[in-house]
């Protein structure tokens, strides 16, 4: 790692570094928080957690032949060591350090609604001509950031990363640490208003990723989003849009999309005034808008066309994100990772697109304010709308959802919990089925998917 030395590394946080005699000079191997993934020349960062504390783990990893421990606490073995006061916060400053030893390009991808799709989107785009890093999972917050960019090696030539946030402040320090070079916003939603109070402040929020960006980086934004369109000038520089409806200002723009169901689109794009013909095989309108987004990201960055186009036809679905499971005797859409009303219903109508019978299997949404209960009735209602074939509700807040469906007289059925769910069901009540699963991520639906199967 590039500069990554102990003595580099303890001048940036400003900290003695102890029993490390002749080993100064030495450059870590890598940098993690769990001590089983700790290998010969790691940094291991000694964290306290509710239920475990990293500390009482030092000894395995100096036996693993780690090079240096970040603690809070003095080692009772022998191994190279730096005290702080706070080890998340060193994890912080230690990784913004280090993105500043790199001279890769870093993108920035934050947004209320699909940042890990968009991400994956622009990682496959960007894969047909560089050796890319991307966020794994759900590393986008204050300790997943910092991880993901200390993960960066020699032969990484881009970083996409996924930057999420559910309260004013947050993108600002995630923004000091990465620094990007490209920042894309996938739109201005209704997610953490119970911080953020309402849609202004989510832009306002979401925003501070401006704050540390480089002086000559490029702002991409969703065109279509009423808030992101009021964005005129970041830096001196006017933002690249992108988007489905027409005008002036978009650089990247989708029509004549012709769908093939849950098995993607093929559409006209035109990208910075050359119309070219793509292809995503992931299904639904926001993949194509996705798709816009990769574009843009790949020509700031000096891709061609043709290696454009070849990287969005190769992108792939992630596990719990309108994953499409062909099973024996059913579909099902495994949309279970999270959820707000915005993705609710983009979700529904990505079901609409299946052909024969249509299930969806709801559950709560949280984080979504004092306005919770009538965000969930709204969903009921939409999905009332959809005409499906069978709805089912679970969960506290889903009772909402219910109620909403009712209202438009349609036969929803609602379960408390899943497990009453599982005693009223069987897997093979919805053979012949698709089935759409989708709630926030801390209602585990992957349960069901698994039951389903």
């Amino acid at each position: 790692m590039r500069n990554m030395t102990l003595e580099n590394i303890a001048k940036c946080l400003n900290k003695p570094l102890y029993e490390a005699a002749g080993k100064e000079q030495q450059e870590i191997a890598g940098a993690v928080l769990d001590s089983r993934k700790v290998e010969e020349g790691f940094a291991f960062f000694a964290t306290r957690g509710e239920k475990v504390d990293g500390h009482s783990f030092i000894p395995q990893v100096a036996e693993k032949k780690a090079a240096l421990v970040i603690c809070e606490e003095a080692p009772t073995v022998e191994i190279p060591y730096i005290l702080v006061e706070d080890t998340f916060a060193a994890l912080k400053e230690v990784a913004a350090f280090y993105r500043e030893q790199l001279d890769i390009p870093f993108v920035g991808v934050t947004g209320s609604v699909g940042k890990t799709s968009t991400k994956e989107m622009i990682a496959a785009a960007l894969g047909a001509k560089f050796h890319v890093l991307k966020t794994q999972g759900n590393f986008n917050n204050e300790v997943g950031l910092p991880l993901t960019i200390l993960g960066i090696r020699k032969e990484h030539e881009v970083a996409v990363v996924e930057m999420g946030i559910s309260d004013f402040g947050e993108m600002h320090r995630l923004s000091r640490i990465a620094k990007p070079d490209v920042c894309v916003i996938t739109n201005i939603g209704q997610c953490h208003l119970e911080n953020l109070i309402d849609r202004d402040g989510v832009l306002k929020a979401k925003t501070e990723i401006f704050d540390f960006m480089q002086e000559d980086g490029y702002v991409v934004l969703n065109g279509d989003d009423d808030k992101l369109a009021t964005v005129k000038v970041v830096n001196g520089k006017a933002p690249y849009f992108f988007g489905l409806q027409a005008g002036d200002h978009k650089t990247a723009l989708a029509t004549d999309i012709q769908s093939h169901g849950l098995f993607g689109s093929d559409f006209k794009m035109t990208l910075f005034g050359k119309e070219l013909e793509a292809n995503v095989p992931l299904p639904g309108q926001h993949m194509v808008i996705n798709a816009l987004a990769a574009a843009t990201v790949g020509k700031l960055l000096g891709m061609e066309e043709e290696d454009i186009l070849k990287g969005i036809a190769s992108v792939q679905a992630t596990g719990g994100r309108s994953n499409i499971l062909k099973l024996a005797d059913k579909t099902v859409i495994d949309d279970c990772y999270n959820a707000n009303p915005v993705s609710m219903k983009a979700a529904i109508d990505l079901l609409m697109m299946a052909q024969g019978r249509k299930v969806v299997i709801l559950g709560d949404m949280f984080e979504l304010g004092t306005d919770e209960l009538a965000l969930h009735r709204e969903v009921g209602m939409y999905a009332a709308m959809a005409r499906l074939e069978g709805m089912i509700f679970i969960g506290n807040l889903s009772k909402e959802m219910y109620e909403g469906a009712t209202k438009l007289r349609a036969m929803p059925e609602y379960y408390p919990d899943k497990e009453s769910f599982f005693a009223a069901h069987k897997p093979e009540d919805f053979a012949d089925t698709t089935v759409l699963v989708k709630a926030s991520h801390g209602m585990h639906f992957e349960e069901i998917v698994e039951w389903l199967k």
